[in-house]
């Protein structure tokens, strides 16, 4: 009893309105670069089972998803059983029947992290048991399991303080002694992108993301209606300032492969690449058609999101629908997005010099040579030119050429 009554101490600390002045500290030297892997929630909602987990866990290390740095399998809501008499958290019975901890060492043991899902509330946004009042003895459960990442919402939450109950559980994962990447979900509500980098290592900033890329598309109705990719691209986008290595702006989960057409599916996964966003897939990567595959896979794509400078890209102009996006890259390189917002065509003509001298790229301290730079089409895998000479490309409608920059001997 006075355990419980000690427990239910800390969560009503969590709802004042004064914020709790916090002596613990994040786990540091995780996610120094966004994190990567697969989340069971935008294609299996709360269907999910451990022989589903296991078939995903196999299909990211064969189909070569984990060779290019999708480590991290995160179970989404709806893995929970009932806690037990002495209020620890246990899997479903019937749909985990091997326990948490087994599934663990069946990742660990594929070369993947086990990532994990919580709320801040009573209970889950699908009303299983949340972590309030027992955030010290989930964080303890979770390292016990072998957690590595913890997702941690904000349903049934209506008197709490959002900085008090996700400092809470940052002191949890730190007493419980195991590195876990804390990801706060609380959907940019109370603007964490001005607070929680002390606290996790992302930050949800928007609504929950739907598979629909245009804002005039509809979606269901009521609370659960998702936002379209370009919906979150233009709230994620001005907050830029705000991450960097260990602490990222996080636009949610990706919707490759969950219904768009390939066009689409490339601009989506080409701007969260250049906002630095963690690359968490949400597709069935079971059964990935060749375009699919070929998106989530290439490489050079990938290594603009995981550039260890950690700078979020930018859209610094737009013209008769063309957004011209800029990334600074390690090692005096740079990634150009083109990024064509109309349903058609356009055909553009690529002035370096005028591109180079553009005031919001000149502003950080950005001042090439214009002659002096090669650029590659990343989609393509083709080098392409210099930039001492002018070119023109077209551009599909909704579709990306994504460019490299790099010295030119």
């Amino acid at each position: 009893m006075k355990l419980k009554t000690a427990i239910y101490a800390f969560a009503a600390l969590a709802m004042t309105a004064t914020p709790l002045t916090s002596v613990a500290q994040k786990w540091e030297n995780l996610a120094r670069t966004p994190p990567m892997g697969w989340s069971s929630w935008n294609k299996f909602g709360g269907n999910i089972s451990e022989k589903d987990i296991k078939e995903i866990a196999d299909a990211m290390v064969s189909s070569g998803l984990a060779d290019c740095g999708y480590v991290y399998v995160n179970i989404d809501d709806c893995w929970h059983g009932e806690r037990d008499e002495k209020g620890n958290i246990q899997c479903d019975p019937v749909t985990f029947p091997s326990g948490m901890k087994a599934l663990g060492d069946y990742l660990h043991g594929k070369g993947l992290k086990f990532g994990i899902y919580s709320d801040a509330g009573c209970k889950t946004c699908a009303g299983e048991p949340g972590s309030l009042g027992h955030e010290y003895q989930d964080a303890l459960t979770y390292a016990s399991w072998g957690v590595d990442y913890l997702k941690y919402d904000w349903c049934n939450t209506p008197d709490q303080n959002p900085i008090g109950s996700y400092r809470l559980m940052r002191d949890a994962l730190r007493a419980a002694g195991r590195p876990i990447v804390f990801s706060i979900c609380e959907w940019g509500t109370a603007k964490p992108w001005e607070w929680a980098a002390e606290i996790g290592h992302l930050w949800r900033t928007t609504g929950d993301i739907g598979c629909m890329f245009d804002n005039d598309k509809q979606y269901g109705k009521g609370y659960w209606n998702p936002l379209g990719v370009m919906q979150i691209v233009d709230k994620n986008e001005p907050l830029r300032t705000y991450a960097g290595p260990g602490h990222w702006n996080d636009p949610d989960m990706l919707e490759v492969g969950n219904g768009m057409p390939e066009n689409e599916d490339r601009a989506h996964f080409t701007l969260w690449c250049m906002m630095a966003a963690p690359l968490i897939l949400g597709n069935d990567v079971r059964d990935m058609s060749d375009a699919t595959k070929a998106i989530l896979t290439n490489k050079e794509v990938i290594a603009v999101d995981q550039d260890p400078l950690g700078i979020q890209g930018w859209r610094f102009m737009s013209r008769e629908g063309i957004e011209y996006w800029y990334k600074p890259l390690a090692d005096d390189q740079w990634a150009l997005c083109l990024f064509n917002r109309n349903r058609d065509a356009k055909k553009v003509e690529l002035d370096w010099k005028d591109l180079a001298t553009h005031d919001i790229i000149s502003n950080r301290d950005f001042k090439p040579a214009v002659d002096r730079y090669k650029y590659r089409n990343l989609w393509s895998g083709k080098d392409e030119g210099y930039t001492g000479k002018n070119t023109t490309v077209t551009i599909p409608g909704h579709d990306v050429i994504l460019y490299r920059f790099t010295p030119a001997k």
